[in-house]
């Protein structure tokens, strides 16, 4: 399994609003990942489709978390990002070649799909009980609480 890219910076996007005392301009947030404005705005936009930011206008703008951090979870930026589709997909191989199984035999799943689908509801589960306050809460605590601190003041010009 490979997750874009994407599916990081949005995390780290996210992370980062959750601690800002206001909105965050998208060309500042991708100046603080060194990554091009224009594909971080791709990923802000799925998070936003996702509803999981907002872009609010104006001198003052940028983008804020739609609600509290401890209330969006990893999975959901994954979904955002990625879409719901699942990560893996039964051909039914079973069925094809020479030897293969005929349809009207094939009466229960797969046993190679079913495991797949037992390992992608374990990944799904465990993304879904870290939220992004919960990330936000362990880089204070591995980076110290002023981390957070120096992005504000770096973002507002005051480093």
């Amino acid at each position: 399994m490979k997750l874009s890219g994407g599916v990081e910076w949005a995390i780290h996007c996210c992370v980062v609003l959750s601690k800002m005392d206001g909105p965050v301009p998208a060309g500042k947030l991708a100046g603080l990942h060194d990554v091009s404005s224009s594909y971080l705005a791709k990923q802000m936009q799925a998070l936003s489709r996702g509803g999981l930011v907002r872009s609010l206008q104006g001198h003052a703008g940028g983008y804020v978390l739609t609600r509290p951090a401890d209330e969006i979870s990893i999975l959901d930026i994954v979904f955002a990002v990625e879409g719901k589709q699942p990560l893996f997909v039964c051909t039914e191989i079973r069925q094809r070649g020479p030897l293969g199984t005929p349809p009207e035999e094939c009466l229960a799943p797969c046993p190679i799909a079913k495991a797949m689908m037992t390992a992608e509801v374990a990944w799904r589960d465990s993304l879904s009980t870290i939220s992004i306050g919960d990330l936000a809460r362990q880089v204070s605590s591995t980076s110290g609480p002023e981390a957070f601190q120096s992005i504000q003041e770096w973002f507002s010009g005051t480093p």
